[in-house]
């Protein structure tokens, strides 16, 4: 019934360590996910726990703009990912005159909400198009 996606781009936090945290959550429910992200150890919890939190809430607004009922504790992650964004190039000095490179990584982190109903429905056209 309702299918919401939450990204942020550019954030300063290196896809690797991105990954290991949208894996703890993939395909998990959205409030779980929520309670996993919220004691995950990791820095990159944290900018994940907002994206997870701010689907939620684009979840409840395209709801009510549809005049559909929504429970959120039937929403759960479909589908999380991240893409590597620019890299930030520095450059430290180092002995003898030379210059030493530092890449500070960004990653776009894009996640996507559904009801159950909505995936089932998607299976079926495909099923129906074949």
């Amino acid at each position: 019934m309702v299918e919401s996606i939450a990204r942020v781009r550019h954030i300063r936090v290196t896809p690797q360590k991105a990954r290991r945290v949208i894996a703890l959550i993939k395909g998990k429910q959205a409030h779980e996910a929520l309670a996993i992200l919220k004691f995950a150890p990791q820095g990159a919890s944290e900018p994940v726990y907002k994206l997870v939190a701010s689907a939620i809430a684009n979840a409840r607004v395209k709801a009510d703009q549809s005049n559909s009922f929504l429970d959120e504790r039937d929403l759960y992650v479909s589908s999380v990912f991240v893409d590597e964004g620019t890299t930030l190039k520095r450059f430290q000095p180092r002995a003898q005159g030379r210059a030493f490179r530092i890449n500070k990584r960004t990653s776009h982190i894009t996640v996507v909400l559904a009801t159950p109903d909505e995936v089932e429905a998607a299976a079926t056209s495909k099923k129906a198009s074949k």
